[in-house]
């Protein structure tokens, strides 16, 4: 079975999808009967008076940046992983917060082999690495989706990323690009060993042997969960454990070393991805746990860890922006995509981090995308439908806005404009719009959801470096 989740998971009834109620949506907090719904003309007015029309200048993200203050980890999500203006936007926003507010970079929702072949990159790695943004972000043309992080918009900002720091003082700290996913088993299972090879051969050759079960199915690890649940396989999750704790010990000893703690950082993360990736497999065939769960659980340890190194190696808290989808950003518990029990980065963060965490999403009304029409089929540009009637993006559309910012953190105003859930559309790698209520949307609490959404209206397909 391939899975959806690396776009949004294509949800499989409409009653999961709009039939959820939310406390609010029947009932107050308090338990009594919620008001009945602001009239269209007062939820326009709410929106003319608080939303901040969008110039295309770089001051259009101000509010973002007051809103921001001195928060540590900002989630920028998106509503399609195909849409032009959501990465630009993103890309914007992000160098903002790297110029301005001192973040250490971007983690992605993508593999952390092929980030870190990007990092090298933009921090200006010894000669025999990448000589262009082009060939940095060739690892992920690998597999599908080929264009989610291979395409023009993340080109420029990789261009700018490596012009940024190139300009820095020496010895000043770079900004960088990292990976949160959890799909890279075979590249990940062969990585930790061969970088244990030049630290401590011995524990290289453990490493071969633990993985050693993995061959099989190094280029459709999908196949390994089946098979253990077939009985055709043992399964790993022993081997893989033990080998994440063992790196895990010599990450702590190299404390003080920065080179060997920086290559051994890198050698952790990958055995992360190793012991993660077999539950997630696992769990996509019958597991107790859900494989959304794992998968999101992964991303917000892995943003955890990369914030204490980073903090370890700069003498000072660092700070990380992270670009996901909406599903994964904007905070689960006000969003039924799902079965109530799955949670996300989103919502693992604020639990963690309370008011240092900021979460922005992305709408759009119509336009087009770059999506595929099924899994592991070439991407094309396709036409996006006007979204459906009542739907936060519709809403916003009528206002009569154009593009727009509207903070919602602490903005009471908005709250009580919009207080009950709406249809949210979400579009992953797939696009199917003959099926587009019971594929795309799910019912949202926006203002609950995230502490700033940005609408454009219509958006523009992205533009892939390779098909």
């Amino acid at each position: 079975m391939k899975s959806v989740g690396i776009g949004i998971r294509l949800f499989a009834a409409a009653a999961v999808i709009t039939g959820c109620a939310f406390r609010g949506a029947s009932e107050t907090a308090g338990g009594g009967p919620a008001a009945p719904p602001p009239a269209p003309e007062a939820v326009r007015a709410a929106l003319q008076a608080n939303a901040q029309k969008l110039s295309g200048s770089d001051r259009d993200f101000d509010p973002l940046m007051t809103l921001v203050g001195d928060a540590r980890f900002v989630l920028i999500g998106e509503q399609t992983h195909g849409t032009h203006e959501f990465y630009r936007d993103r890309a914007r926003i992000t160098q903002r917060l790297i110029r301005e507010k001192g973040f250490a970079g971007v983690a992605i929702e993508g593999d952390w082999p092929d980030a870190e072949r990007v990092d090298r990159y933009v921090r200006g790695a010894a000669a025999g690495g990448d000589r262009s943004p082009e060939q940095a972000l060739s690892g992920f043309t690998r597999r599908f989706p080929r264009w989610m992080w291979a395409n023009a918009e993340v080109r420029d900002f990789t261009r700018w990323l490596r012009e940024h720091n190139q300009a820095l003082p020496a010895g000043a700290p770079r900004a960088g690009f990292y990976g949160l996913d959890v799909y890279s088993l075979g590249p990940s299972a062969d990585a930790v060993p061969r970088a244990l090879e030049g630290i401590d051969p011995a524990a290289a050759r453990r490493a071969r042997t633990r993985y050693a079960g993995f061959a099989p199915y190094r280029d459709e690890p999908d196949r390994y969960g089946l098979a253990v649940l077939a009985g055709e396989a043992t399964g790993r999750e022993r081997d893989v454990r033990e080998q994440f704790e063992e790196v895990e010990r010599l990450y702590r000893s190299a404390a003080g070393d920065p080179a060997r703690s920086d290559a051994l950082f890198s050698v952790l993360q990958n055995a992360r991805v190793v012991r993660n990736a077999e539950a997630y497999h696992r769990a996509q065939y019958g597991g107790t746990a859900s494989s959304w769960n794992v998968r999101d659980q992964h991303m917000a340890d892995t943003l955890d860890a990369l914030a204490a190194h980073l903090s370890a190696r700069r003498g000072s808290p660092a700070k990380l922006v992270v670009w996901a989808h909406n599903s994964h950003v904007g905070d689960a518990r006000w969003a039924r995509t799902g079965s109530p029990q799955e949670w996300n980065i989103g919502q693992l963060a604020r639990e963690r981090h309370g008011q240092q965490t900021v979460l922005i999403g992305f709408t759009t009304y119509t336009g087009t995308v770059f999506a595929a029409r099924a899994w592991d089929r070439p991407g094309e540009r396709r036409d996006v439908r006007p979204a459906l009637p009542g739907s936060f993006a519709a809403v916003f559309h009528r206002a009569g806005l154009g593009d727009f910012l509207l903070p919602l953190r602490g903005n009471r105003a908005l709250a009580e404009a919009l207080p009950e859930p709406r249809l949210e559309r979400a579009i992953g790698v797939i696009y199917l719009p003959e099926t587009e209520r019971q594929s795309h949307y799910f019912q949202a609490h926006l203002t609950k959801q995230f502490d700033a959404v940005i609408h454009r209206d219509v958006t523009r397909a992205l533009t892939p470096l390779a098909k």
